[in-house]
């Protein structure tokens, strides 16, 4: 049962134990504030630490949390002229994942645990201690309790019945006899009682009235009841160096406290101190009962007690009445709620603007989520990727109540949000609602989850799922969208089980990419550009560095490759890797003369698709009668205030494909990036990446005469594997 609670109930404590600290050095700090002032008052303070400390845990649970939000991140402008970006990943990026089988009736997909869980250890560690020491505590009670009911009361001619009446105490106090050589203490949390040893028959009359006296203080102050509540706060932080402390300052001053009444009953200081030395000396208290009951007199603290005594200056001004201490612990216990409330927020709460939640109310009324999912697509090319997941969520829990959390219409939702996720290069989240798509069943629905995650295997070499995860993607929609680019990475799976296209990207040699300056107004000689180059897999000799096959392999591979082609959209993104891998397993084949119209297809297919992906363009470059400048001739060159670093997508990282981008640009005046246009292509969805990333950027413009002007630029982005 704690197995699958484990990081709540350590959630839970380690909040706790933040929270405990903060209000034990605060009742600390109060302490050395009232260091002048009388032990009563100290003790006080230590009482209602105590209580707050007892609070803490339970009301941590049963209040409603309440959030603090968390500032947002600062980003500190870089000023340099910089038009140079690195995409770089680890060519096995993320974690394994394990993918149900298509018969394994999973219906939530569940972290896989790998070593122990050091969070369930330390919460059955804490529980452990805290059950021990109140198991003591218990034992402890139980004990007094038998002692009290199998003791004889004391005759004390009316002694009792006086004192207790000079400390206006007005319940008439029991009094027990117990076993000689045992330590005179309080215990009975409602109806407190004194226990006395049999060798108080053997003192004088002044002994047994100073030991009455002193106990009789304990109950007039309530002590036996905060002692509890005191020793229940230790229990719980029981590992805690500071509670340790706490605990002893509560007694030394609790102590000193009922020392202070003693005295001001009116006790001589010397004749108190001398009795109070000799019970000490001639008495013990059991260890156990102390976690119950209120001894007298401990050796450890004698020596502080005895000065306090016997010094005349101290303040020894009591806290009036029996209930203070008892009122202070409940007002400290409840002024905790609203601390014991607070809860950590990894992620300050998604804000969702008045026209989305309006959205999101229409379609809950109607159970539309379609409207959700058109609304989440027009987010997402604005690049609102937090709104578009909102919207998915939402539309989500319409097809688990329409549908129910099995069907086909919940695994499509639970997908678009794993496409979300991937577009955002979240891959661990893409993977967790992947999984938990796959894990309701091989249906055409969950092809595009099959084809994310088995590129994913096979980035991470593992062929067999790899294998298992595409050929699963082909049956489930032999004629849908997936099917073709699933037969190109089932290629790509083939290759590499016969040690060719997954290899890792060594020995490669840079050829340098000639620049291209766009044209430029009349007069202008240059446009800030910086030398690339772009990667490509070859041998010293500058051959393609792929290994060669035996021709079954080879014919599997190609068989494959044009199976895809013949399946895929004309012209589309999938049709571009697609001839981007054909073309570098033709380079392998020592085939480039075939290889070279392929790639010339898929970066022209690159050239239209980023063409029409106007939403990453930012628009038009901004209108202006001075055109489009170059540096040069009294044109300063743009500056980089802050960029945005491009991510690499699943199927480079797969591919093991790197390289660089080349981006011509017009910094506009309002300091973005316009009219971005590829240059020279990556391909496998690298150079969308880069236009991404670059969009983001915000420049220092360019001037002419001291005026901001529209200028020409060109920006590399470099894609490496570690």
């Amino acid at each position: 049962m704690m197995g699958g609670n484990g990081p709540v109930w350590f959630a839970i404590l380690m909040s706790t134990a933040i929270k405990s600290t903060v209000v034990l050095c605060a009742a600390w700090i109060l302490v050395l504030v009232l260091r002048r002032r009388s032990a009563a008052a100290r003790h006080l303070v230590w009482t209602a630490a105590a209580a707050a400390l007892l609070a803490l845990p339970l009301l941590t649970v049963a209040l409603p949390a309440m959030h603090v939000p968390v500032s947002g991140e600062i980003l500190s402008a870089n000023t340099g002229l910089v038009f140079r970006a690195f995409g770089i990943s680890t060519a096995d990026d993320g974690s394994a994942t394990e993918v149900p089988a298509a018969s394994t009736p999973v219906t939530r997909a569940t972290p896989v645990s790998t070593g122990p869980d050091v969070r369930l250890w330390a919460v059955m560690i804490w529980a452990a201690g805290a059950a021990a020491a109140f198991l003591k505590m218990l034992a402890a009670y139980l004990g007094l309790w038998r002692a009290r009911r199998g003791a004889r009361p004391f005759e004390d001619g009316g002694l009792v019945a006086s004192l207790a009446q000079s400390l206006e105490i007005p319940e008439r106090v029991p009094v027990f006899e117990t076993e000689s050589g045992g330590m005179p203490m309080t215990f009975g949390f409602l109806r407190p009682a004194v226990f006395v040893p049999g060798d108080c028959r053997n003192w004088s009359e002044e002994r047994r009235r100073v030991v009455l006296l002193h106990e009789l203080a304990h109950v007039r102050r309530g002590d036996a009841a905060t002692h509890l509540v005191a020793r229940a706060a230790l229990s719980l932080n029981w590992w805690n160096p500071l509670a340790w402390f706490a605990w002893r300052e509560f007694l030394k001053e609790r102590e000193r406290a009922a020392d202070d009444l003693v005295l001001g009953s009116g006790a001589r200081a010397s004749d108190y101190a001398s009795h109070l030395l000799e019970v000490a000396r001639s008495l013990h208290a059991g260890a156990a009962s102390g976690c119950a009951a209120v001894a007298m007199a401990r050796r450890s603290q004698l020596e502080g007690r005895l000065l306090a005594i016997l010094d005349s200056k101290i303040d020894r001004q009591p806290i009036p009445g029996a209930a203070t201490p008892l009122a202070a612990a409940l007002a400290a216990a409840l002024l905790m709620a609203p601390f014991a409330a607070v809860r950590a927020q990894e992620q300050p709460p998604r804000t969702v603007p008045p026209e989305v939640d309006a959205t999101i109310r229409a379609a809950n009324a109607q159970k539309n989520h379609e409207i959700l999912e058109h609304a989440a697509t027009a987010y997402e090319k604005l690049r609102k990727y937090d709104t578009a997941q909102v919207l998915l969520e939402n539309a989500l829990e319409i097809r688990g109540e329409v549908s129910g959390q099995q069907s086909a219409a919940y695994a499509a939702g639970l997908v678009k949000l794993g496409d979300l996720e991937a577009k955002r290069n979240h891959a661990n989240e893409a993977v967790s609602f992947y999984t938990k798509a796959v894990s309701l069943g091989d249906r055409p629905e969950v092809a595009p989850a099959l084809m994310y995650l088995g590129r994913r295997a096979y980035g991470k070499r593992d062929y067999a799922q790899a294998t298992d995860l595409l050929q699963r993607a082909i049956n489930v929609a032999p004629s849908g969208p997936q099917a073709g680019p699933a037969m190109t990475w089932m290629a790509a799976v083939r290759e590499a089980q016969a040690g060719g296209g997954s290899a890792e990207p060594a020995n490669l040699h840079d050829q340098t990419i000639v620049q291209e300056r766009m044209p430029g107004a009349q007069g202008v000689t240059a446009s800030p550009n910086i030398s690339a180059g772009v990667t490509f897999r070859t041998d010293a000799a500058g051959n393609s560095a792929t290994p060669k096959y035996d021709a079954t392999t080879s014919a599997d591979v190609e068989s494959l490759l044009q199976k895809a082609l013949a399946a895929e959209a004309p012209d589309s993104a999938d049709m571009a890797v697609t001839l981007e891998l054909y073309a570098r397993f033709l380079r392998g084949q020592d085939r480039a003369g075939e290889a070279a119209p392929l790639a010339s297809r898929a970066a022209e297919i690159r050239r239209k698709i980023v063409a029409q992906d106007a939403t990453l363009n930012g628009g038009p470059p901004p209108a202006g009668g001075n055109g489009v400048y170059k540096v040069g001739g009294g044109v300063t060159a743009p500056m980089v205030l802050s960029k945005t670093e491009p991510a690499y997508t699943e199927e480079a990282r797969a591919a093991k494909y790197q390289g660089t981008v080349l981006l011509s640009v017009q910094i506009g005046t309002d300091g973005l990036a316009h009219n971005i246009q590829v240059a020279r292509s990556l391909g496998l969805g690298l150079d969308e990446k880069a236009i991404e990333a670059v969009s983001q950027w915000h420049f220092k413009p360019g001037t002419k005469d001291g005026q901001p002007v529209t200028v020409a630029a060109t920006i590399e982005v470099n894609f490496r594997l570690l």
